[in-house]
This record gives C-alpha cells, sequence and structure tokens, in this order.
C-alpha cells in the first residue's frame, strides 16, 4: 500500500492521540489516553511503506544514518495537522515508524495538572533538577513548561540540548538557544561541554545517555549553572541509583559527593488513565533535595530516601504512593491502576485502606 500519512496525521490529530505507530504487517494504530487503537486506514502497513512515506521529511543527514543501519530521530511539520517526533528504525518485517504528536504552542502549567511545587522549580538559579518516568509519561512537556517559565521571568541566557528539539521557544526576558543533535551537534556530551563556554545561566540536557555527559552536567551544576534532564527510571530514588551506577565503582565515592552537593530536586511522573477513560491525569513524586536527602547520597544510603520523602511533606515531597492515593480518593483513577503504578505495592495496600 501506500501511506497517506498526511490523512493519518490529521486523523489522529482531530482524534486526540498521542501517537501514531506503523508497524509493517499490520494496521496503522493509534495511542488515544494510553490505549491502542487502529486508526480510519483498513490496509495493512507495508514493509517499505513507513519509510516511503516519511522521506520528504528526512534530512540528508537523517537518512544517511538510516542507510547505516540505524535508527534515527526527527521532528517535521504537517500543515494543518501540527508538529511531530518520529522514530523510524527497522525491525524484522521491515521498516516501522512511531509518531508522537506534539501540541503546537508550549501547554500553560496549569493545564498538566500538576503540584504547584513542581513550578517553583523555575524560581530555583542554580543546581540539577532531573524530569523521570517511562516513555511517554509527559517529561519533555514539563520541563518545556519550566525552561518557559525561567524564559518570561527572567533575563537567563537559556541553552537547550535536544535529540530532536520537540517544542520550539522563542526570546522572551531570557535569551534562548536551542541545539539539535545530529543537525547543530554530533552528541549530548559534546553539545554540553560547548554550551558550558557559551555564558549560559540554564542548561537543558533532554536526555542523559552517557557516562561523560552525567559527568558534565554534574560538573556544570556544581559550577553554579541551573541544570535540567531526563532518565527513565520509575521513581527519584532510582534515577539517583541510575546516576551513580553508571559510573566506575572506584568513581562512585566522589560522584555521590558531587550529587549530594548540586541536586535540587527529582520529580517523577506517570501519566494514569482516568476512570472513565476519557484522559489520563498525572501521578508525580516529589523530591526535594534538603540536608536529610544529601546526607543519604553521600553515605550511600539511598534505599532510606523514600522515607525521608514520606516525612518530608512540609517541603513540598510526596511520594508516588501519595499522588496515586489521593488520585484514588478523588475517584479520578481506579484502586487497580493505583496498585499497578505504585513502586511500593504494600504502601499503597495500606494507603488506599
Amino acid at each position: 500500500m501506500s501511506l497517506a500519512l498526511d490523512t493519518l496525521l490529521k486523523d489522529a490529530t482531530e482524534r486526540g492521540a498521542s501517537d501514531l505507530l506503523l508497524v509493517p504487517g499490520a494496521r496503522p494504530t493509534i495511542r488515544v489516553h494510553g490505549d491502542l487503537t487502529p486508526a480510519d486506514e483498513k490496509d495493512l502497513v507495508g514493509s517499505e511503506d513507513a519509510l516511503e512515506a516519511l522521506k520528504p521529511h528526512l534530512s540528508a543527514a537523517a537518512r544517511d544514518h538510516f542507510q547505516a543501519g540505524r535508527a534515527v530521530d526527527f521532528c517535521f511539520e504537517l500543515t494543518g495537522a501540527g508538529r511531530f517526533r518520529c522514530n523510524l528504525h527497522r525491525s524484522r518485517d521491515g521498516v516501522s515508524a512511531s509518531l508522537r504528536l506534539l501540541p503546537a504552542a508550549i501547554p500553560d502549567f496549569a493545564k498538566l495538572n500538576l503540584p504547584p511545587r513542581v513550578a517553583r522549580l523555575a524560581e530555583v538559579l542554580k543546581g540539577f533538577i532531573l524530569v523521570v518516568g517511562p516513555t511517554g509519561a509527559g517529561k519533555s512537556t514539563t520541563l518545556a513548561c519550566l525552561i518557559d517559565m525561567i524564559n518570561s521571568r527572567r533575563a537567563a541566557h537559556i541553552v537547550t540540548i535536544e535529540d530532536p528539539v520537540e517544542y520550539r521557544h522563542r526570546h522572551r526576558r531570557g535569551l534562548l538557544e536551542q541545539i539539535e543533535i545530529g543537525t547543530d551537534a554530533p552528541s549530548f556530551s559534546e553539545a554540553l561541554r560547548h554550551a558550558l563556554r557559551q555564558d549560559p545561566d540554564v542548561i537543558l540536557v533532554g536526555e542523559m545517555r552517557d557516562l561523560e555527559t552525567i559527568s558534565i552536567a554534574l560538573t556544570a551544576a556544581e559550577t553554579g549553572h541551573l541544570v535540567f534532564s531526563t532518565l527513565h527510571t520509575n521513581d527519584t530514588t532510582q534515577a539517583i541509583d541510575r546516576i551513580i551506577d553508571v559510573f566506575p565503582a572506584h568513581q562512585q565515592g566522589q560522584v555521590r559527593q558531587q550529587l549530594a552537593l548540586s541536586l535540587t530536586g527529582v520529580v517523577a511522573q506517570h501519566l494514569i488513565p482516568t476512570s472513565d477513560g476519557r484522559m489520563r491525569v498525572p501521578a508525580v513524586e516529589i523530591l526535594i533535595a534538603n540536608d536529610a536527602v544529601r546526607n543519604l547520597i553521600r553515605t550511600s544510603r539511598t534505599h532510606q530516601i523514600y522515607s525521608t520523602i514520606g516525612t518530608g511533606r512540609g517541603v513540598g515531597m510526596q511520594t508516588l504512593e501519595d499522588s496515586l492515593a489521593a488520585l484514588h480518593r478523588s475517584r479520578r483513577i481506579t484502586r487497580e491502576d493505583a496498585l499497578a503504578r505504585s513502586t511500593h505495592p504494600d504502601e499503597m495496600e495500606s494507603l488506599l485502606r
């Protein structure tokens, strides 16, 4: 078949989908409120259909990257449908594509239904802030909102390093530069290293994929910059352990010291289907790096951080279980979904009684 990509994307946008999946041998499929459902197109996707449909949107560099046998990430815009982030990759049956529908503009923070304490992270002047969660949890959107708040409120030089650039920012009170990996720089680590010589106040690293990037980000936060980034972990404690475990054993003591000094906060978010299935709402864990948390990181007792979050409500902390329980009490999510998304099921059971 020949994919009518424009039609598929416009239909997906009109139906409120978050993603369009093109997998050989299956019908085009969209994800609406977290659930997969077939698109209106009845024909099956052929082995090369996704590649042919997306070729017009591939740069020469991206095309060469893909032809070299590697997956490629890129963004493109479609008149009447919006802007899309795409991952094009090979699978056993041919070429597959996953397309994420991006909002036309950065959403207002209030529309994200996140706790007010998250917005206060935009007031911080230096340190290291992580937004973590599974794929599709809205991490990029949360970070775009925080960057937009800083951009609108203070005269800061903001540098974002992304693969690819998802939300386009414009200069407001701040001065903003957006660097795209593969187009403007070869890697996160190299872009970040050069960014430190560009007199930035705020740096967004789209994803920390390797030891070198994490090391430079920690140093940047230590030396007075405000650094935002993401990781794919389920909760805040896992994020801290993931950063430390990336390094060889003989370096981990030093990394603990760096992280204890520079960490400002970690937000872990999950999007949960509502009880009526009409939308998704965020369940959020918030870790604020107070003296107790810094001491636990420094002394290799990160397993105790969860308890510290539970006793830190006065400074805006909350566990994922607190958030899930509150959503269930307000009848916004089901008991089953609350239990399924919890990382501490015994605690969750206790809160739901």
